[in-house]
């Protein structure tokens, strides 16, 4: 017999998170008992089993971990914690309004047609929505798949808006590294052109204003063996492309980008990298400073 009684939708119960400082040296049992000293210690025992616990940001469940005061403590008394842990994209930052992230060579930042899924915007997007269904997660800005580093995205709209509405004054600093073939004649300069997109989605300099997008790009060698280079690249402007088209206009394409003149890829991939990110937080104002370090491999094939 059909049972025609409709079921109740399911409420979303939110976290609620405690913090509990930690004032000197103790065991976390003992600082948790003194804590919530109404609690008895088999439902303080649930807590850490279940990974309601959290020390320094991560789940912990052993009872006698010594905490110092400098350590944070919270216990959520809704959800477990979730450790967000994918081997491509790393979690650099995050609080209600921002996640600064370090993303991998090969991963979209965001889907299209051929590619919808695992992508860093879709997996951000389903660690944001484990602890609140209704969370969401916008772009900022790009990075093209084969690059790595350094990006930001936005939890709320309002920040999105901010930081895309005034995008060059929000952004402080963007420094990225790349290992170019050959050895550029000058240790030190500016590549400044304008950049057009044809039909092909192919990005190219024009010294003509009237047909393309300013583009500035300030580059400094770290170091060189005559076959590559390691190159420091500053943006002043942050255009499609443009790092790959100005080291392609300097006589020194990016190794591995057989798009814009690469002869060999010998570290398998586009050597190019997004090492430092600064700029304000569209929130708080503060201003916010990250780096991250330089691929291993873009090292040892530039001595």
């Amino acid at each position: 017999m059909a049972n025609n009684r409709q079921q109740k939708p399911v409420r979303y119960a939110p976290d609620r998170i405690k913090e509990f400082p930690v004032n000197a040296p103790v065991k976390l049992m003992e600082h948790l008992s003194a804590s919530m000293p109404d609690r008895k210690r088999t439902f303080i025992k649930q807590l850490l089993s279940h990974n309601q616990v959290a020390v320094n940001g991560r789940p912990e469940s052993q009872f006698d971990l010594e905490l110092q005061p400098s350590d944070s403590v919270k216990v959520n008394f809704t959800h477990e914690f979730k450790v967000f842990n994918n081997r491509r994209l790393k979690i650099v930052y995050e609080d209600d309004d921002i996640i600064v992230v370090e993303k991998g060579y090969g991963l979209l930042s965001m889907g299209n047609d051929k590619k919808p899924d695992n992508t860093a915007y879709s997996i951000l997007r389903g660690y944001v929505k484990w602890t609140n269904p209704l969370n969401k997660i916008f772009i900022v800005h790009r990075l093209d798949r084969d690059t790595s580093g350094l990006m930001m995205f936005a939890k709320s709209m309002e920040a999105k808006e901010k930081m895309q509405h005034n995008w060059n004054n929000m952004v402080l600093n963007r420094v990225y590294v790349a290992v170019v073939e050959g050895e550029p004649e000058e240790k030190e300069g500016t590549v400044k052109s304008y950049l057009v997109e044809n039909s092909r989605y192919e990005v190219y300099s024009t010294d003509d204003p009237k047909k393309g997008q300013l583009a500035v790009t300030r580059y400094r060698t770290i170091q060189t063996n005559g076959k590559y280079s390691l190159l420091e690249l500053e943006l002043d402007t942050g255009r499609k492309n443009q790092i790959r088209v100005h080291m392609h206009d300097l006589g020194h394409p990016i190794s591995g980008d057989t798009k814009y003149g690469a002869e060999k890829s010998p570290l398998h991939r586009l050597a190019l990298h997004a090492k430092t990110l600064r700029f304000i937080h569209p929130i708080t104002r503060q201003i916010m400073d990250f780096s991250s370090r330089v691929p291993g491999g873009f090292m040892s094939i530039t001595r």
